[in-house]
């Protein structure tokens, strides 16, 4: 499940620069305020709970709107960058290393309460099959008030399959140079897996150059699969949207999904 290790990890916000973390992070505040309407104030939640919180852009966004958030992911490299990011906002969200997998073993979260949890950016593919996804959500169950939501992101088969690219490429220009990324997709139909080989290089103004090869695996889904994992672990669908859209219809052009789950009680 290792990804953004390194090098890598410092790259990650150029690569992601253009994300619209705070539109993002306005709609989440919207589904807290209410699952259905976002218009019911009394009921927002204070205290979440991030997984695969990666250079912690979302949580400092989503603090600005009065949250207390305990952030955590998988990568020591990243949770360095989302501790400096932190410390220079002057933020008091707090991160701490967690495979999401065993929330119950992190030492920070263990035996604590939360209003609502989140994972965005499709992170809750990386775990990759039934069993792990149960482990996942279910620890999440187990850490909700009653009552309390879960929100994820998943990225959405039907478009998966139809259009995938199987080779990309970007490049970035820096301060020193230049960035090159070349992303080669390949697809596990039976195991709904995607695999991307990333190639990173790094062209820098004095001739030398940077090197970084890293394959990530991240599974697709199906809404009705979904749904189906959802109640396996003793949680409630609420509502599912088309990306960060309240309006749009998820169809086979819908690259990725925001559920919201509910904990019942």
């Amino acid at each position: 499940m290792s990804s953004y290790l390194g090098r890598h990890a410092e790259l990650y916000d150029l690569f992601y620069a253009e994300k619209p973390y705070a539109d993002e992070a306005a709609f989440l505040d919207g589904i807290f305020r209410d699952p259905k309407s976002g218009r019911d104030r009394d009921s927002t939640p204070r205290r979440l709970l991030e997984l695969a919180c990666g250079t912690g852009r979302h949580a400092l966004e989503i603090e600005k709107r009065g949250y207390e958030i305990v952030a955590t992911d998988y990568s020591a490299d990243m949770l360095a960058c989302a501790k400096r990011r932190a410390d220079a906002a002057e933020s008091s969200v707090t991160f701490h290393q967690a495979d999401m997998r065993r929330l119950g073993e992190c030492e920070a979260i263990h035996g604590g309460t939360f209003d609502a949890a989140y994972a965005l950016f499709d992170s809750i593919g990386y775990v990759q099959s039934n069993e792990a996804i149960g482990e996942v959500m279910c620890g999440v169950r187990d850490l909700l008030r009653p009552g309390g939501l879960f929100v994820f992101e998943f990225w959405h088969a039907a478009a998966m399959l139809r259009d995938f690219d199987p080779l990309r490429v970007r490049r970035w220009a820096t301060d020193d140079g230049e960035v090159l990324r070349i992303s080669r997709t390949t697809l596990d139909v039976p195991r709904q897996l995607s695999h991307v080989a990333y190639e990173i290089v790094e062209l820098r103004r004095d001739g030398t150059y940077g090197r970084i090869e890293e394959t990530q695996t991240n599974r697709y889904f199906l809404v009705q699969e979904m749904a189906s994992l959802v109640a396996a672990a003793g949680l409630e669908s609420v509502a599912w949207f088309a990306g960060f859209s309240r309006d749009a219809p998820i169809d086979e052009t819908t690259w990725h999904v925001v559920a919201v789950a509910r904990r019942g009680g």
